[in-house]
C-alpha cells in the first residue's frame, strides 16, 4: 500500500532532473548542432525532456484538449459505441482497466482514445487487414472533433520529424538518415482521462502503472494537473511538473534498441492524485510498419557487436499491444 506522500512523490523534480530544450532554433532556422547536442544529452541519461517554442499553435491545443474533455465527458454507453474491440486496426475508445501496462503488478485507471493516420480503405495492407491499418472511428456528436484531432495528428508529425533530424545528426548521422524509414507515417495518437485517485493508494491501481514506451519518440501533451512519473535512477520516483507552454518528449524502445542502448528509454508511470480529473495526450511516433530496427551505423560497440536481434517497426508494436490489451491475447 502507497500513501499519498513520499512514497509516491518521493522527489519532486527541478529543470536540471529534466532538461528544458528550447527547439526555436531549430523550427525557425533548422539550426539542428545546439539543440542536436542537448537532446541527445538528455536522451542518455534521462530518457526525458521539454521542449518550448516548437511551433505548435495555441489555439490547436486548446482546441485538443477541449475536445478530449468533450469526448470523455459522454455517456459511457455512446462511448463503447466506439470502442476499439470493433476495430482490426486498434483504433477507437478504450474503457477504464481495459488496458494495463504492468499487467503482471497493476492495473490502469484510465480511459483512453486512439487514433491513427487515415488509410485508404483499397490500400493491400488494409485489405490485408494488417494490424493498425484500416479506418479511424470517430464520434459523431462532437463538432469538429475529427477536423482538429486530425490538424493536430498532422502538427505532431511534422514535430515528430524535426526532433528525428536532430536526433539523427546528433547521433553523427546525415541529417535525413531516417527520412526514408518513416514514411506512414506510422504514429498513434492518444487521448486520456485520469480519474482523481484519493485515500491510500494500493500499488495494484494507479493511473498507469509503470512501463516503457513502445516506438522512436512520444511527445506528451498534459494539463495542469501533474502526476506523471519517471523513475530515476539514484531518487526514486521523480515527478514530472507541468510547465504552460511546453510538451513533455521521452525516448521509447524502439529507439533505444536502434540506437543500440546508447539513448535511454526509461521507466514511467502515472499516479493522479491532484485532486481533479486529469487529461494528457501523448503522441507515439514509430518508424515506419516494415522498416528494420537494427543497430545505427554510429552506434555499434568497440566489438561491432549489438545488443538486439533485428524485428520490424510494426512487430515491435503489434508485440506490446497484445501484452497490454488483454482483448488481443489470442491473436
Amino acid at each position: 500500500m502507497l500513501n499519498n506522500s513520499s512514497d509516491i512523490f518521493s522527489h519532486s523534480n527541478l529543470l536540471d532532473d529534466i532538461p528544458l530544450i528550447d527547439l526555436q532554433p531549430l523550427v525557425r532556422d533548422n539550426n539542428l548542432a545546439i539543440v542536436a547536442k542537448q537532446i541527445i544529452d538528455a536522451c542518455k541519461n534521462h530518457g526525458f525532456f521539454y521542449i518550448l517554442n516548437h511551433g505548435i499553435d495555441d489555439d490547436l491545443v486548446n482546441k485538443h484538449t477541449l475536445n478530449m474533455k468533450r469526448f470523455f465527458n459522454l455517456p459511457l454507453d455512446e462511448k463503447l459505441k466506439l470502442d476499439v474491440r470493433h476495430s482490426d486496426a486498434h483504433r477507437g475508445y478504450f474503457p477504464i482497466y481495459a488496458e494495463n501496462n504492468d499487467p503482471k503488478t497493476s492495473i490502469d485507471l484510465k480511459e483512453g482514445f486512439d487514433v491513427m493516420a487515415e488509410d485508404n480503405l483499397y490500400d493491400e495492407r488494409v485489405v490485408e487487414k494488417k494490424p493498425f491499418y484500416g479506418p479511424n472511428q470517430w464520434p459523431d456528436n462532437i463538432d469538429g472533433f475529427r477536423e482538429n484531432t486530425t490538424r493536430y495528428y498532422e502538427a505532431m508529425t511534422v514535430l515528430s520529424m524535426m526532433i528525428m533530424e536532430a536526433i539523427a545528426v546528433g547521433l553523427n548521422l546525415p541529417q535525413k538518415y531516417f527520412s526514408n524509414k518513416l514514411d506512414g507515417p506510422f504514429a498513434m495518437l492518444r487521448m486520456l482521462h485520469y480519474p482523481h485517485q484519493s485515500g491510500p493508494i494500493s500499488s495494484r491501481e494507479m493511473g498507469t502503472g509503470s512501463h516503457t514506451d513502445y516506438g522512436l519518440i512520444t511527445i506528451l501533451f498534459q494539463d495542469d494537473n501533474e502526476g506523471l512519473q519517471i523513475k530515476s535512477t539514484n531518487e526514486g520516483w521523480i515527478n514530472v511538473q507541468t510547465i504552460p507552454g511546453t510538451f513533455v518528449v521521452n525516448i521509447g524502445d524502439e529507439l533505444q534498441r536502434w540506437s543500440n542502448d546508447v539513448l535511454k528509454s526509461n521507466l514511467h508511470r502515472v499516479i493522479n492524485i491532484s485532486g481533479n480529473d486529469r487529461y494528457s495526450s501523448p503522441f507515439f511516433f514509430h518508424a515506419a510498419y516494415d522498416t528494420v530496427i537494427d543497430c545505427l551505423p554510429s552506434c555499434e560497440n568497440s566489438n561491432k557487436l549489438t545488443n538486439y536481434t533485428p524485428i520490424t517497426a510494426g512487430e515491435l508494436m503489434w508485440q506490446r499491444i497484445r501484452a497490454t490489451f488483454s482483448h488481443h491475447e489470442d491473436l
